[in-house]
């Protein structure tokens, strides 16, 4: 039974998981807005999103070794501000270079949130003595939809994006305040005890990053391509086609919250095997059936079978070596996070050859692969506690 401090714990965790959410939701829906104040070509705006998957990319890479060294709560807490107030700035900005600058360093607040948020998780997790790690990645998903409707409400009322970052900012910050006052205090390690970080658990990292990529990529190709299938390569109407992103999102987000009871029922590795052979039927049954309500259905099934392998692939990888859980994140969720980024380009690719129904077997194959290499998530039988 969790105690009153774990609980408070809990609570502060999955307030960073719902900023983190409700800070990249709001963003998104009006890059539209910044994109038409600050008169970009397409071009030219996918330059500055670059900007901002950059700063993702260091702030992950580089804070793991820092939230090992001091505690991921005392990381945590001041991400979770700069990360209100950084998302302010980029609605501001008067020209691509400023822009660029702006988002380089929402970038990599958000990546240094994603990293300190996750391995706190863990400690929260573990000092829970139950699986709960799914509970978390579901509130994300609530909060990116929360700010994606925060976003859109407030652009249909004719509120600027700088207005909208500002509010959403501030109610951020608000978050973070509350969540730095029951954090859960976590433990530190000497910094030259890290330099014990074996070779051959760098590489299980390695593999299980691999797997957090292949997974990213089914999300990834749901978010950007499957309102293009469904409209241009099944004829449904733009508003039908919206529907299968938005199966996917409603799915993702239950299957999180049943993520929990499903892994201490049947344990994280027979989880993540079932889920990703879930996702694999669901899509690949939906390609063959060549319907948009298959269509639909198959994107809604592919979002329940990937939602619960990456909190469980974190959960392993911090468990690993519990001294060390924020580099191993670093590594893992680094590696993870391009299969989002380039993922949806590999597909584009692909789908100038054989098509995109074809292309889109991609991210069933990945699946079906995880599946198979779910084994690697057991824990080494030399890995003990220091």
């Amino acid at each position: 039974m969790m105690t009153g401090r774990v609980r408070r714990g809990r609570v502060a965790t999955s307030l960073t998981f719902f900023l983190f959410g409700a800070a990249l939701g709001v963003w998104t829906a009006r890059i539209p807005a910044v994109k038409e104040r600050l008169g970009l070509s397409d071009g030219r705006l996918s330059i500055a999103l670059l900007a901002f998957a950059a700063g993702c990319i260091v702030g992950m890479a580089a804070i793991g070794r820092l939230t090992d060294r001091f505690g991921s709560s005392r990381v945590l807490v001041p991400a979770a501000l700069l990360e209100g107030v950084l998302l302010v700035v980029p609605g501001y900005m008067t020209g691509l270079v400023g822009l660029c600058v702006a988002l380089v360093l929402f970038g990599a607040a958000h990546g240094t949130l994603n990293i300190a948020m996750n391995a706190n998780a863990i400690e929260v997790q573990r000092a829970a003595g139950r699986p709960i790690m799914s509970s978390f990645h579901a509130v994300y998903s609530i909060g990116g939809f929360c700010g994606a409707i925060t976003g859109g409400v407030l652009a249909g009322r004719g509120v600027s994006a700088g207005a909208t970052f500002l509010a959403v900012g501030a109610a951020v910050v608000v978050l973070a305040v509350w969540a730095s006052l029951w954090v859960l205090s976590t433990s530190t390690v000497d910094a030259r005890s890290q330099d014990r970080f074996s070779r051959p658990r760098s590489y299980v990292l390695l593999f299980l990053g691999f797997l957090v990529l292949c997974t990213l990529v089914g999300e990834g190709a749901a978010a950007d391509w499957s309102a293009v299938y469904l409209r241009d390569h099944l004829g449904s109407g733009a508003g039908f086609a919206a529907y299968g992103y938005a199966a996917f999102s409603i799915a993702m987000t239950v299957g999180r919250f049943a993520g929990d009871p499903l892994v201490r029922a049947v344990g994280p590795v027979r989880l993540v095997q079932g889920s990703g052979v879930l996702a694999a039927a669901g899509l690949g049954v939906a390609l063959l059936v060549d319907h948009p309500v298959a269509g639909v259905v198959g994107f809604g099934l592919l979002g329940a079978g990937l939602s619960c392998v990456a909190p469980q692939i974190f959960s392993a990888a911090g468990d690993r070596d519990t001294q060390r859980a924020g580099r191993a994140l670093s590594t893992v969720v680094s590696i993870g996070y391009l299969g989002f980024l380039l993922g949806p380009i590999a597909i584009g690719a692909a789908a100038t050859w054989v098509g995109l129904p074809a292309a889109l077997l991609i991210p069933v194959v990945l699946a079906l692969f995880v599946a198979a290499s779910a084994t690697v998530m057991r824990p080494a039988p030399s890995t003990v506690e220091r």
